[in-house]
């Protein structure tokens, strides 16, 4: 580990993988470090993506994709399911992940553009100069040290904890931290080609309850809920635990993580003299599904995109920096987060009755794609006065 570089990227999960490959590809020295004494570990997250999303940032390999999924069902309170087949939607509803192979791999081609990779290695606190983030003090191994940079792109998840003690903004709502909990589970009767949605106030009240396999008999079994109904007896393991005992009762849990998965809007501002933020640590998670993955590599190799071509011209200041949060506001992506956001505002104030009403008045329907967009256009077709509930995304729906 050297004491100066071009690009300091905080954080080794895919926003801050892709970040530092980019910038090291662009020729910048670069140094990923990560608090974790492994890259990869602990996973904390569904591990799903859709394909093509995935294949604009890195080609698809067998070794860290653990179920090609074919199908997926979101399953109401009554029961109802609104389902999509792989053969409608031209092939692409997604791929689950090992995250602890897929997150290593985008770290060693992290590696291999150039980056330094320094694991066990906490960001302490930014190291600033007149205002501006001129790298940070790092605890490496137990070992403080001083990491010096052009600029430091903060890619260190939902803590966030470096851009706050930067100066930014970076408070969730309690309502707006999903809280959740995860089983790895085998020996399990599942459809292995198929993820399943649950939703319902008594199965994960402002939230959805998933099932994503990762192979024969195994899978991944996670809840989310709304921080504000996260209380002694109604915890999201709680939920969890009542739907395995129901559904699974001879399963095996070979893994358990909880956390937290921010559901909010985006920071007000994702750049600072010096500073990008990237991935999680951006809050630029899906408001809806919770996924972030592809959001995380996007906003990582956009950071080292700008920050590349602010180094070459000598200005790493916010006013020049700022072309990276513009731009992926006015992305798909961004649009796409900005919808969403107020779709999911929408849905959680719904009770079962209305929930099941709308999943059977499209249950029949055969999608052509599977995204939200497509879901509630489709809803909204069959119940003409939910535009107007939802007016503030007529817009955005044409």
């Amino acid at each position: 580990m050297k004491s100066s570089y071009d690009i300091l990227v905080i954080g080794g999960g895919p926003a801050g993988a892709l970040a530092a490959k980019t910038a090291a590809e662009a020729g910048n020295s670069v140094c990923l470090i990560e608090k974790r004494p492994a890259i990869g570990t602990p996973v904390r997250c569904a591990e799903g993506i859709g394909k093509e999303l995935l294949k604009e940032f890195v080609k698809p390999d067998p070794r860290w994709i653990s179920a090609d999924i074919e199908s997926a069902r979101i399953i109401a309170p009554n029961g109802t399911a609104i389902r999509l087949d792989q053969a409608q939607a031209g092939n692409e509803v997604g791929y689950v992940l090992d995250r602890k192979v897929f997150d290593r791999e985008l770290v060693w081609q992290a590696a291999e553009a150039g980056a330094d990779v320094i694991v066990k290695t906490r960001a302490t606190v930014p190291i600033m100069e007149n205002g501006a983030v001129r790298g940070a003090k790092v605890l490496s191994a137990g070992v403080p040290a001083d990491i010096r940079a052009e600029v430091v792109i903060a890619a260190d998840g939902t803590e966030a904890q470096f851009a706050r003690r930067a100066g930014l903004d970076t408070t969730v709502p309690l309502r707006e931290m999903m809280s959740c909990a995860q089983y790895v589970m085998t020996d399990i009767d599942i459809n292995a080609g198929c993820t399943d949605f649950f939703l319902g106030n008594e199965i994960a009240p402002e939230g959805y309850l998933w099932i994503f396999p990762k192979g024969n008999r195994t899978a991944n079994v996670g809840i989310g809920i709304s921080g504000r109904k996260s209380r002694e007896g109604t915890r999201a393991k709680d939920y969890l635990d009542r739907f395995v005992a129901k559904n699974f009762p001879n399963g095996k849990t070979i893994e358990a993580i909880a956390g937290g998965v921010p559901v909010c809007r985006p920071l007000p501002c994702t750049v600072g003299d010096g500073l990008l933020v990237a991935g999680d640590a951006a809050r630029v998670v899906d408001p809806i599904t919770g996924g972030g993955i592809g959001n995380a590599m996007y906003t990582g190799r956009l950071a080292a995109q700008v920050a590349s071509r602010c180094i070459e011209a000598g200005n790493c200041s916010k006013e020049a920096m700022m072309p990276y949060d513009t731009e992926w506001r006015a992305s798909k992506m961004g649009a796409g987060i900005e919808r969403n956001y107020k779709v999911k505002e929408y849905f959680v104030t719904l009770d079962d009755a209305k929930l099941n009403a709308l999943a059977d008045s499209i249950a029949s329907i055969s999608f052509s794609e599977f995204s939200v967009l497509a879901l509630i256009k489709e809803l909204i077709k069959r119940n003409p006065k939910l535009l107007l509930e939802l007016k503030a995304l007529k817009d955005t729906l044409s």
